[in-house]
């Protein structure tokens, strides 16, 4: 059988973004600012090197910036070993799988707005062209925990979009998201899953025939390469593909504490529409909710149709012309800075070593205490059995110095404990 050919022409550039891919972990900063003014094959080409790309003068060359470089590098090679072949990574696209790359013509150019943050590339699997799919789109997110009234609500939303002309972008998860799927599925409508892992591991495993309806009718998406298994903190880096691939953001149902909130943050962030269904004033699964249009400054929504009047000023099917005095949201305008108050990744976190916040001690830890980089290197260790140091700095993408900095906070919060294979998960965490 002959294999597929290389995701490349130039090949050599789409190639080794794919590779890079399979390297660094999406949204790393050090690799994003190298792809501003370095092509990708020359990047690839330093990491196998293990030598420091060319920065010119005038793109931040200083002692600090070269020596954060040379850790990014450490952990890009670290993963070396695992690296596909270039003909098995070509053979990834393949069975339906399909990488496109920055400068291609299916390319969303609304991500382009997350600058150094940009995707390397995207794995896609479906039927529906992502450039086309998402020019007139809605993220459509919440809880997974969803009550039958937010499920109900997301899905009677997304099939009205749907039915509108609007594509529904979501992120596969229980709860909202599927709701929010299977209600643009309803009515025939094209809809977009963005995961955080590789397009063909199906998580949740319960979805797996959601995902198949999704790329029969859309797409499915994600900056994982093929294989890679999910991680807690990869659905909040995630999150903000989600917000910047479409024209504004609908929180269907969330609580004080969800992840929803963060895809939220980066929609204001971005300058994007933000909007929220409100709740039961007693129901803790709509908090979130009510707390982004009380202090961020989302618009309430009931109906598609209020949705649709929020965004179609950015252009989309049924748009009219703002009335007099109107204006489409500026960037900004409904949320506060980034990290003002949003539940972000990192937002208030302490850094390695501290200790947790007064009063929490008696509920135990928790992961919303664990600064970016020991939640990355928690959601490296194997659900059973020990770890090393070595390990867990491959699989979580950051240096060894990194990790083992980390595995003491860890340790301090009562997360990990030390066994004769090195480090394990105790069984509270």
């Amino acid at each position: 059988m002959t294999a597929a050919p290389p995701p490349g022409g130039p090949g050599g550039q789409r190639l080794a973004r794919a590779a890079l891919s399979y390297l660094a972990e999406p949204g790393d900063p050090a690799l994003g600012a190298l792809l501003g003014f370095c092509d990708p094959a020359d990047v690839l080409a330093a990491i196998r090197a293990d030598l420091l790309p060319g920065i010119g003068p005038g793109c931040g060359d200083t002692p600090a910036s070269r020596a954060a470089l040379r850790r990014a590098l450490g952990r890009w090679r670290a993963r070396l070993p695992a690296l596909p072949a270039d003909a098995d990574i070509a053979a990834a696209c393949s069975a339906g799988i399909r990488l496109v790359c920055p400068g291609d013509a299916e390319w969303p150019g609304r991500l382009d707005d997350l600058g150094a943050s940009r995707p390397y590339a995207l794995w896609l699997r479906g039927s529906a062209d992502l450039r086309s799919a998402s020019t007139c789109s809605v993220s459509v997110v919440g809880s997974r925990a969803a009550t039958g009234y937010g499920a109900h609500v997301a899905g009677e939303v997304a099939a009205g979009l749907g039915e509108r002309g609007w594509t529904v972008v979501s992120g596969g998860a229980y709860g909202i998201d599927a709701a929010a799927h299977r209600g643009a599925l309803a009515v025939g409508a094209a809809t977009v899953a963005v995961l955080a892992c590789g397009v063909d591991y199906p998580y949740p495993a319960g979805h797996q025939q959601l995902f198949a309806d999704v790329a029969a009718h859309g797409v499915v998406v994600s900056e994982w390469p093929p294989g890679r298994r999910p991680a807690r903190l990869r659905f909040l880096v995630r999150n903000r593909v989600i917000a910047a691939l479409t024209c504004g953001t609908v929180v269907v149902e969330a609580g004080a504490r969800s992840g929803a909130l963060n895809t939220a943050r980066h929609a204001a962030e971005l300058g994007r529409p933000l909007m929220a269904v409100p709740g039961p004033v007693t129901s803790a699964q709509s908090a979130g909710c009510h707390r982004i249009i009380r202090d961020w400054g989302a618009t309430c929504v009931t109906c598609a149709a209020e949705v649709v009047e929020m965004v179609s000023p950015l252009g989309g099917p049924g748009a009219q012309a703002p009335g007099p005095g109107a204006q489409a949201p500026g960037p900004g305008a409904q949320a506060p800075g980034p990290g003002a108050q949003a539940p972000g990744p990192g937002a208030q976190a302490p850094g390695p070593g501290a200790r947790p916040a007064p009063g929490r001690a008696a509920a135990g830890p928790s992961r919303d205490d664990l600064d970016t980089d020991s939640a990355r290197v928690l959601d490296a260790f194997p659900a059973r059995g020990g770890t090393g140091a070595a390990t867990l700095a491959v699989e979580a993408g950051v240096d060894l110095d990194t990790v083992l900095r980390c595995l003491g906070t860890l340790a301090g919060y009562g997360f990990i404990e030390r066994c004769d294979r090195g480090w394990r998960l105790r069984r509270s965490a």
